[in-house]
């Protein structure tokens, strides 16, 4: 009986001083925030922890929507035994005694076992093939948390037994009732451009609002503290203004997950090929508060320039390239400056693909088998013997015609036809510069049809 009440003494502590997202943490469905199309009233999800039949599980979203905050209620509602793992601490030893118990409970007590892995991606593939036998016999029913893209961070097999519930970021009304159950937590007020800031920085993160507050309301008690001002007969005299949110705010990282890192630097990439300037300098920013690596961002630019505007300004990978050098020669947060200009730059330069498509037509014709056989004039022909083997005969060079242009054939042959893809590899497009190089060609075709 003791020790019954000294670990609920130690239990209620802990909870009194667990930070203030653990505090509010919803113990049933109808006090959590947000994901509606999982858990208002006949939703999916709802339906299946209500009627204690959910089976294997993976809850995906980013961080601070609620996928701890589902499996504990999971682990509240359900009669199945409940086992938590962390993907960060637990191994495959950890992994099998877990398995053996619930082994244990469904022959001597035909009671299910719920196994909830957070951060399951962080799982090896081993780890991961651990757990897929006791799924699919039914022996756990697994609910995996990840930030990650489940297609690409689980394992096929167990990815395919469980049902995938996404999470969406918290929506600003989410977040501002989240902030107002955290300000009544802490007996403080906040005024209500400090509820704006703080709704309209943590990005839908609910965790991170929470996280600020929190930090907000100790810098606000502290500068009370210094003034000799304190709460009196129950009424709090803590007031969280602007200046605390912001400095709340400013010791808060920014942070994404893998997925969500590859889908902001796609939304970069096409915001800059869409030329709006704009939104490539503000996923440049996100990146860069993020903690991205700029030498990562920099090279993103420099294949930007080729591939997506090439010949059309031939500038662009002037400039991407010494965005790129300038970031060596003096690093963050002074190249900001030129990463956003290269951005900048880059947004508004005409745009073609051409010399990507080029090359990529040119490889795949080597791949595809086509004659690959250098024509004997176009051989080496410096050094001994050459001249017997008729490597280099024939051959002039441009600098020996007055015009600096020797018609030849360059490309291999096959079956005595030259090797082309469509015509050609590289067909100038009508867009910038581009469009100087296309009449050029078109008036040397010209030329040539005039001289036939």
């Amino acid at each position: 009986m003791a020790d019954d009440l000294f670990a609920a003494a130690v239990r209620d502590r802990l909870r009194s001083q667990a930070p203030l997202a653990a505090r509010l943490r919803p113990r049933t469905l109808d006090e959590v925030v947000g994901q509606r199309h999982l858990v208002a009233k006949g939703a999916p999800l709802r339906v299946l922890i209500e009627s204690d039949r959910l089976s294997s599980a993976i809850f995906w979203g980013p961080a601070g929507t609620g996928k701890t905050t589902l499996a504990e209620v999971v682990a509240l509602t359900t009669a199945s035994a409940f086992e938590r793992l962390s993907a960060v601490s637990s191994g495959v030893k950890d992994i099998r005694e877990v398995i053996e118990r619930a082994n244990e409970r469904l022959g001597q007590h035909a009671k299910r076992t719920i196994v909830f892995v957070d951060e399951i991606h962080r799982f090896s593939t081993s780890q991961q093939d651990s757990l897929l036998p006791s799924v699919e016999s039914g022996i756990i029913t697994l609910i995996g948390a990840t930030t990650e893209n489940p297609f690409f961070e689980i394992n096929g097999p167990l990815r395919s037994r469980s049902t995938l519930f996404r999470l969406e970021s918290l929506d600003a009304e989410a977040i501002k009732q989240l902030i107002e159950r955290g300000i009544a937590a802490e007996s403080v007020v906040a005024t209500p451009d400090a509820i704006a800031l703080l709704v309209a920085r943590c990005a839908g993160d609910g965790r991170q609002a929470l996280t600020a507050l929190e930090v907000a309301c100790a810098l606000c008690r502290g500068e009370d503290k210094v003034a000799g001002r304190d709460s009196t007969a129950g009424v709090a005299t803590a007031v969280v203004t602007v200046d605390h949110v912001n400095s709340a705010l400013g010791v808060s990282a920014l942070s994404y997950g893998r997925d969500d890192h590859y889908d902001v630097v796609s939304a970069f990439i096409k915001s800059i090929r869409g030329s709006d300037a704009d939104a490539g300098i503000f996923w440049l920013a996100r990146m860069l508060e993020a903690g991205d690596d700029p030498k990562f961002i920099a090279r993103r630019l420099v294949i930007l320039a080729s591939e997506d505007i090439g010949m059309a300004d031939p500038q662009a990978l002037v400039i991407a390239v010494a965005a790129a050098q300038a970031l060596e020669h003096v690093g963050l947060p002074e190249a900001q400056l030129n990463l956003a200009q290269a951005v900048v730059y880059l947004s508004k330069a005409p745009k073609s693909n051409r010399v990507a498509l080029a090359i990529w037509g040119a490889r795949e014709d080597v791949r595809q088998g086509v004659a690959v056989e250098v024509p004997a004039h176009l051989r080496d022909g410096h050094y001994s013997g050459a001249d017997a083997l008729g490597h280099g005969k024939d051959y002039v060079s441009p600098h020996s015609d007055p015009r600096g242009l020797v018609e030849a054939q360059y490309l291999p042959s096959q079956d005595g036809a030259t090797v082309f893809r469509q015509n050609s590899y590289y067909r100038p497009s009508d867009q910038g510069e581009e469009q100087g190089v296309k009449n050029d060609a078109d008036n040397k075709q010209q030329d040539d049809r005039g001289k036939k």
